[in-house]
């Protein structure tokens, strides 16, 4: 066992840690955010996005010791107590949502992108995306979604960001 400490959604958090354990693992099990999901457990379906220092990865392929120090961004540190992220709100708005396991990867996924490029194309948002899975929606809807929170964003329509 092994004690780490990182950043999680703006927080200090601390953990023991098995040296097996993978990143996906600690935030559920250890931290109790579950929001991020697993699907295949090999980094190909992206249910398990998080943001990590600034970039997405699949938790299911990160070992967690190699979250020490590290500043980590699950799907409950979107919103507010009492208010969406605009990303979140376009999700819904577009219909976007449908069982919702994809979505926190989808939702991640998509500020990233947004953070990097703040008027992406259709075909960019469809890149950007690439790394998730979604068996619901066709993809149209979250293409859809992301492109209205990218309006939203670069309007300054919302604080929230």
């Amino acid at each position: 066992m092994k004690e780490i400490s990182l950043r999680v959604n703006g927080e200090e958090r601390s953990a023991e840690i098995h040296e097996e354990m993978r990143l996906l693992d600690l935030l559920r099990d250890a931290l109790h955010l579950t929001g991020t999901k697993e699907g295949c457990g090999e980094g190909e379906c992206g249910a398990c996005t998080v943001i990590m220092e600034g970039k997405t990865v699949n938790s299911c392929m990160v070992m967690a010791f190699q979250a020490e120090g590290k500043e980590i961004i699950t799907i409950e540190g979107m919103a507010t107590k009492d208010k969406l992220h605009p990303i979140q709100r376009a999700f819904l708005e577009k219909g976007a949502v449908q069982c919702g396991f994809c979505i926190p990867g989808m939702v991640l996924s998509a500020k990233v992108l947004l953070d990097e490029n703040p008027i992406p194309t259709r075909d960019e948002i469809r890149e950007g995306i690439s790394g998730n899975l979604c068996r619901c929606t066709g993809y149209n809807k979250i293409v859809d979604a992301i492109e209205t929170a990218a309006g939203y964003l670069n309007t300054g329509g919302d604080s929230n960001a």
